[in-house]
């Protein structure tokens, strides 16, 4: 197998992970976001907006992840870098939340997964 063969595949991985991960963390944001009692505070109601958010733009990065007719590497590497920045402040929100701990590792995992992607595109 050559060398450029090799990068191929370990995007195509690098690609599927990422994909992977932000769908696991919609699904656990989604969940606890739909958990989140509205009662009037500030700080449930900052978790509730954030793990929406969170999962609509990891739902967004999946879509753009799995096209195979985009090409525009530049897109990709906006989307992924904005999917990482939501992901990481999603998770500072659900520190510390009893019950959000894994919405914190599942937003930490994507977060990861789209920082190794990242790399793999350099």
């Amino acid at each position: 197998m050559t060398s450029s063969q090799q990068q191929l595949f370990r995007y195509l991985e690098d690609r599927f992970a990422c994909a992977q991960a932000c769908t696991e963390c919609a699904r656990v944001c989604a969940v606890r976001a739909a958990r989140a009692t509205p009662d009037g505070s500030t700080r449930e109601a900052l978790l509730r907006r954030r793990g929406i958010m969170c999962a609509e733009v990891c739902e967004a990065t999946c879509r753009a992840l799995s096209d195979q007719s985009v090409t525009d590497e530049d897109g990709i590497r906006v989307q992924l870098e904005w999917c990482r920045t939501v992901c990481l402040e999603c998770a500072e929100v659900f520190d510390g939340r009893l019950g959000a701990e894994d919405g914190a590792k599942a937003c930490r995992e994507a977060a990861q997964a789209c920082t190794d992607l990242l790399a793999a595109l350099d």
